[in-house]
């Protein structure tokens, strides 16, 4: 089986967030179960620097008005084909916003561009390469399945929802330039509310939907998790799939990792204590005999982090020390560092993206913090439970399906992997932060929830299974 993957960003060529991990990691699980993947994605100056003697695959005279090129490339087992058109890619700044965090005004063109690349590959662009599917990442590949539905060549198309509140919604006026016959503007496809929806156009276009958890494929047909969107979703809910995303245990293996002081498994965690003791020097704090929490994350109200910020200095007077790790919402960046500066021995701060760090905050700290109000999976709790970095979630998305809390009878079972808190509000929070307190005075306790937490499957194995399972089936219904 062939796959045409489309995705914005794709670890570790080019990553804002989880959707780069899963489209790095994805396709590597998917061989085994005999789907030969080829990602597309764009040709960010970054990523063109990253490619290693690239070859010419196809040309484009007019893709949506300028010139681009098709260049396919490999890169640590992964098939890529990537979209050089300088017009639009080539610019400082990141994938979706200039260096001031202003979107890019022609994000509409460029990920247009993008998806109309991928409904020709899929048409035979490319000499003797014939996807069998199509899978299309988020609002920035969705509108290949639209192009895909006026295609000559009709292939099977699969949207995957990382994060439904990002949608590429964008004015009327742009409809015309995307080379898309009348009747596509309509309520049935990308017309919603006025506007154009890219993502919207990808639900009505798609065979199958996929959101990367099971508890968030039911959250967004609810209105307060469906951004709008849930009656579209609820229409089509016999093609909804729930599917829990993984990780890379190759990258995150706490036995081989080169970013921690000290490799550990659940064998040996007492090693655990030097990249405790490393990380604190980098944070520059004293974590002290209570528990080393730490977030990464971006610092946003979604996050949950506006909630966290309230309850810091609870969390230094039950014992507790905070390393942080994200940038985002500059008054939230400001509060963390105000916290920081009231806390200098005991709260640290770095605003930045840094994959290292994240490694050793994850190989380092006792627990992670992922308060977040919707997550549609989360990836930090899977790497938290790789490491036994016990992750005190927000009982929502993928962190309700991948956390088993530490309530009584979970403990007395042996089988509580984290804590987990329903309501989102300052007091809930502070006590369940008490509880994970209570827990590590009792260090045995602590310890055997680490072994159990390692013991996790967060791997590809049974996920990749489900979606080739899924890719089989719409292939075999098309034919």
């Amino acid at each position: 089986m062939q796959l045409l993957s489309v995705a914005s960003e794709v670890y570790p060529l080019i990553k804002t967030g989880g959707l780069a991990d899963v489209a790095g990691a994805l396709p590597l699980a998917l061989a085994s179960h005999g789907v030969a993947v080829t990602t597309l994605l764009p040709g960010y100056r970054s990523v063109l620097a990253k490619l290693d003697r690239p070859r010419v695959a196809a040309k484009f005279d007019d893709l949506l008005g300028t010139k681009a090129r098709l260049l396919r490339a490999e890169l640590g087992g992964r098939d890529l084909l990537v979209l050089e058109a300088p017009a639009l890619f080539d610019r400082d700044g990141g994938p979706y916003a200039d260096a001031a965090g202003l979107d890019w005004p022609d994000n509409w063109r460029r990920f247009a561009a993008l998806s109309r690349a991928a409904a020709d590959i899929a048409g035979g662009a490319i000499s003797k390469y014939q996807p069998d599917l199509v899978h299309a990442h988020d609002w920035q590949a969705a509108m290949a399945l639209v192009y895909l539905r006026h295609a000559a060549r009709r292939v099977p198309g699969v949207l995957t929802i990382h994060n439904l509140a990002f949608q590429g919604q964008f004015p009327a006026g742009i409809f015309r330039s995307l080379g898309l016959p009348d009747d596509a503007f309509d309520v049935d496809l990308l017309e919603y509310y006025g506007n154009v929806g890219f993502l919207k156009g990808g639900l009505q276009a798609a065979d199958a939907i996929t959101t990367v958890s099971p508890s968030y494929a039911q959250e967004i047909r609810t209105p307060e998790f469906g951004m709008g969107l849930e009656g579209v979703i609820n229409a089509r809910a016999d093609r909804l799939h729930g599917i829990v995303n993984g990780i890379d245990t190759d990258d995150w293996d706490p036995a081989r990792d080169p970013h921690l002081a000290r490799t550990y498994s659940a064998g040996s965690l007492p090693r655990r204590r030097e990249n405790r003791a490393a990380l604190a020097r980098r944070f520059g704090i004293d974590p002290g005999a209570g528990p080393l929490f730490c977030v990464i994350s971006r610092l946003t109200g979604q996050k949950g982090m506006d909630v966290l910020v309230a309850v810091i200095d609870d969390l230094v007077a039950m014992g507790g020390s905070l390393a942080v790790l994200g940038s985002g919402d500059p008054p939230l960046e400001a509060a963390f560092r105000d916290a920081a500066a009231r806390h200098p021995t005991r709260v640290g701060i770095v605003t930045a993206y840094d994959e290292p760090l994240s490694h050793q905050l994850q190989g380092g700290a006792d627990a992670i913090l992922v308060p977040s109000r919707f997550e549609p999976c989360g990836l930090t709790q899977l790497c938290g439970l790789r490491y036994g970095c016990l992750p005190i979630v927000a009982r929502t998305g993928g962190l309700a399906d991948t956390i088993i809390d530490a309530n009584e009878a979970a403990l007395a079972a042996g089988v509580a992997t984290g804590f987990q808190f329903g309501r989102l509000d300052a007091d809930t929070l502070r006590q369940t932060i008490a509880r994970a307190c209570a827990v590590f005075a009792r260090p045995e306790q602590w310890r055997a929830m680490q072994r159990q937490a390692m013991r996790a499957d967060v791997s590809w194995t049974h996920s990749a299974a489900r979606y080739a399972a899924l890719f089989a089936h719409l292939i075999g219904r098309s034919g």
